[in-house]
């Protein structure tokens, strides 16, 4: 993972990691990961999904975008765009500096390992880390199960 300065586990307060092996190729699960304006409909922890620099409705290089997760309204930039291979992107919210990032590895030529990881600082996550990590490692496995899905059903 390539972590932003100041972002990695050991100077995070909150950290969390997930991994799947989904039985699809590297490109299927990318294309639905970056079809962000499609993850409210099958990842619960996403209320909705906007774009304020007309950007969208795939993340690319670069890509701003604001959304509702945690039941918080977040804002983020992809920082770490290199396809089908690694996708990160910041997130701040008040009381809140994080990243989160995804990385891809091929298991064969069917199935593909996706391991994502955040990491969290501030205010907020130095208060309640314990019940926020929890929360993460809980619904960034029901992302996966529901990217897995997802990428076994079609395209975006």
């Amino acid at each position: 993972m390539r972590w932003p300065i100041g972002m990695e586990p050991e100077h995070s307060t909150v950290y969390a990691r997930n991994e799947i092996v989904i039985p699809a190729q590297p490109y299927r699960i990318w294309r639905w990961l970056c079809r962000a304006e499609r993850w409210p409909e099958w990842y619960s922890n996403c209320r909705w999904i906007r774009f304020p620099d007309y950007d969208g409705p795939d993340l690319d290089p670069a890509t701003r975008f604001v959304w509702k997760t945690f039941g918080v309204s977040v804002h983020s930039q992809v920082l770490v765009y290199n396809r089908s291979v690694e996708l990160g992107w910041n997130a701040t919210a008040p009381g809140l500096r994080a990243y989160h990032g995804w990385l891809f590895e091929v298991v064969d030529a069917a199935h593909t390992r996706i391991i994502t990881e955040e990491t969290q600082a501030g205010p907020l996550p130095a208060v309640a880390g314990w019940f926020l990590r929890r929360r993460l490692l809980r619904k960034h496995q029901e992302w996966l199960e529901g990217l897995s899905r997802m990428a076994q059903t079609g395209d975006p």
